[in-house]
């Protein structure tokens, strides 16, 4: 069964997500209305991103049809970065919802973290290959230039 896969975080890179899961196949460019970006979880090299719904807020993000063999593969590499798939909601750009799985962080928002620089990089790549809208990316890349 083939799945909608709203990929926020380095897996939006192309090259991650395909040595992932090589029969995802992108579909379109969409959002999360009323949900937050934040660096919640603990890594060696600072935090990893996770979201959570919260009203007046927005997380940009690409979304792939993914067989759920493959499916299954991506939710292994994102338990191991500490998060678990959650079902929700992503927005197109002409206003239609779509029942799509993406991960959050299995222990909730516990603070925040200053972001992990190479899972930062890969969202920028990632959000640049697939043209999400420019202040997204320039929001992501900013924190490049605060490391």
């Amino acid at each position: 069964m083939t799945r909608l896969y709203f990929a926020y975080d380095a897996n939006i890179d192309p090259g991650r997500l395909g040595g992932i899961a090589p029969k995802a196949a992108f579909q379109f460019i969409a959002h999360l209305p009323e949900w937050k970006l934040e660096y919640t979880i603990a890594n060696g090299d600072g935090g990893l991103p996770s979201v959570r719904p919260l009203p007046g807020n927005t997380v940009w993000g690409a979304v792939f049809s993914v067989p759920g063999d493959q499916l299954a593969a991506i939710d292994e590499m994102e338990a191991d970065e500490g998060r678990v798939p959650a079902s929700t909601q992503a927005m197109d750009r002409g206003g239609r919802r779509h029942d799509v799985i993406t991960h959050v962080s299995r222990n909730g928002h516990n603070g925040e973290y200053q972001p992990e620089p190479n899972h930062v990089r890969l969202m920028v790549s990632g959000g640049r290959h697939w043209k999400l809208p420019t202040g997204w990316v320039a929001s992501l890349e900013e924190h490049l230039d605060d490391l």
